[in-house]
């Protein structure tokens, strides 16, 4: 089953970046403040970005590639993720 990388653009500005196999039950519980304690107190939560990756060795192998990213450099992917997906190619 596919897992899914994320990143939730805090309230206060700040990007959050996760792991979910199940994206929608995943943004529910950060949105009720059951979701990570770091995004309990940043409420309300926007999902910026998402990527599938085919199991959890990958997801998490991902998800470590880009908390070791910059800030400037994660709004690049964000931003091309959007382009991508304007034109009709993301994922």
């Amino acid at each position: 089953m596919p897992w899914t990388v994320y990143i939730l653009q805090c309230r206060d500005g700040t990007l959050y970046t996760g792991i979910t196999i199940d994206l929608e039950d995943r943004l529910e519980a950060h949105r009720e403040g059951k979701g990570a304690h770091y995004t309990r107190s940043r409420r309300p939560l926007r999902l910026v970005y998402r990527e599938r990756v085919r199991d959890r060795s990958a997801a998490l192998h991902r998800e470590m590639q880009i908390k070791r990213l910059s800030r400037k450099e994660k709004l690049a992917l964000i931003a091309e993720a959007r382009r991508r997906r304007r034109a009709g190619g993301g994922r």
